[in-house]
């Protein structure tokens, strides 16, 4: 009888997960449609029905923020429910189609279908640029009627599907990517340069405007940046010790209170341990002799050395899990800053232009002294003891023996591949950009 109850409630399981699986299109469109919704209701409640514009002027950088995160949300939902929806359709056949009919789930309309994705597309297409369109094989052409020289607009574009012509991809239309100073090089001096170039933004009456917008945006840059910088920081370390006093610490416990485990993990903590118990009995012969006192009988000496080898033996159980636990606690926190850098993809091209203003802002000492500074610390003369240092204590923190031909090894080979890399910088790049700061740096290094 329990059997067949068990055969049941398989049976039941299985019908479930395999109505889950054929109403798997039908969920993916529904939510697709229903973060579109979403963004169609903040266009019309806070921007006139007009597109979701994140440089816009009507709103506070923290509300701006706030509408921001939501639209990457929105989207993210609804670009992937439109994959899985795709994904699912591809996979259902007409045995799968007839199957889902017997089981009485009614599919919607084609037309219904249609439009849903009709609505989709045009609510997600004006936050996606011609680039992503190409990556995501959305390909879109010029009409015949439009000259090759006329600049192509959201209007004019159509779908690959509507022309008898095989697609060709614009060029003219992509965005190009802000030069860097990096990729700049100019006939005069650029103090000259920007000179001339700040007293046109001085004399042009629109001025005020584009520095108040230019300082929002360089505001707005600074906070992502910060707030995404402590995160990388905060967010893995709150998953470590969540982890380990949590979910790690008590299944180790747990696991080395039912198996007897050994007390030590490695020859390291047995001779640490060795060498205590054996200051431990100096200390008491010593303690001893300076008091005057009767020495110490056999059989007292040999208790006095069982509470401490017990008392050693907590210890050192306890840094033995301690080890364990790290190790566990680590991956998850190796997870988490992963999965930490996937979803903040916009936040790392942000972070990366608020370093790229730091670093190419600062004077010529300034940068000569950093360099100078990263470099003798990690690759100077003195750099080898830190390293060990480092090593050694990467080594205890998992409960590893520090092997000393692995670190010699280590510190034989990356300082110089770091130093080689430092070099081939200052070389090819900071060589280009600040010949000063070079000769700043070459003139503090002698």
């Amino acid at each position: 009888m329990k059997n067949f109850v068990f055969s049941q409630k398989i049976y039941s399981f299985l019908l479930d997960t395999y109505r889950w699986y054929l109403q798997t299109p039908e969920r993916s469109l529904h939510q697709a449609y229903d973060a579109a919704l979403k963004i169609k209701e903040i266009e019309n409640k806070h921007f006139n029905g007009n597109k979701i514009d994140i440089d816009s002027a009507m709103y506070s950088n923290s509300v701006m923020d706030y509408f921001e995160s939501d639209l990457n949300k929105l989207l993210k939902t609804a670009k992937m429910r439109l994959t899985e929806f795709r994904a699912s359709r591809w996979f259902l056949n007409e045995e799968n189609q007839k199957a889902a009919q017997k089981a009485g789930i009614e599919h919607p309309s084609p037309s219904l279908v249609l439009e849903k994705l009709n609505f989709i597309d045009q609510v997600i297409s004006k936050y996606t640029t011609i680039t992503e369109q190409i990556n995501s094989k959305a390909l879109v052409v010029k009409p015949a009627n439009i000259p090759d020289d006329s600049a192509i607009s959201d209007d004019n574009l159509l779908p690959v599907n509507a022309q008898p012509l095989p697609p060709k991809i614009p060029t003219q239309g992509l965005e190009k990517k802000p030069k860097r100073k990096a990729d700049t090089m100019g006939v005069l001096p650029r103090s000259i340069l920007s000179t001339i170039t700040r007293l046109q933004v001085e004399l042009d009456p629109n001025s005020e405007q584009e520095v108040i917008h230019n300082f929002r945006q360089a505001q707005r840059r600074t906070i992502i940046s910060i707030r995404f910088i402590l995160l990388l920081i905060i967010v893995p370390l709150l998953t470590h010790q969540i982890a380990k006093a949590f979910v790690v610490g008590p299944l180790v416990e747990e696991f080395r209170e039912t198996e007897q485990m050994q007390i030590f993990l490695n020859s390291e903590m047995e001779e640490e341990a060795l060498v205590e118990l054996q200051r431990f009995e100096e200390k008491l012969k010593f303690e001893n002799l300076i008091r005057n006192a009767p020495p110490l009988l056999p059989e007292q000496m040999e208790i006095e050395m069982k509470k401490r080898a017990i008392g050693i033996a907590e210890e050192f159980r306890h840094e033995s899990s301690n080890a364990i636990k790290n190790v566990f606690a680590d991956i998850f926190s190796v997870i988490a800053f992963i999965w930490l850098l996937i979803v903040s993809k916009s936040s790392i091209a942000v972070i990366k232009d608020f370093f790229d203003h730091i670093v190419y802002g600062l004077s010529d000492s300034a940068k000569a002294f950093i360099i100078i500074l990263f470099t003798d610390v990690f690759v100077g003369f003195h750099s080898p003891h830190g390293w060990e240092v480092l090593l050694e204590g990467v080594s205890r923190h998992w409960g590893l023996p520090a092997n000393r031909d692995f670190i010699f090894l280590f510190i034989a080979t990356f300082p110089v591949i770091l130093d080689t890399i430092f070099k081939y910088w200052i070389f090819r790049y900071l060589n280009r950009i600040s010949p000063s700061a070079v000769a700043t740096y070459r003139n503090m290094n002698e």
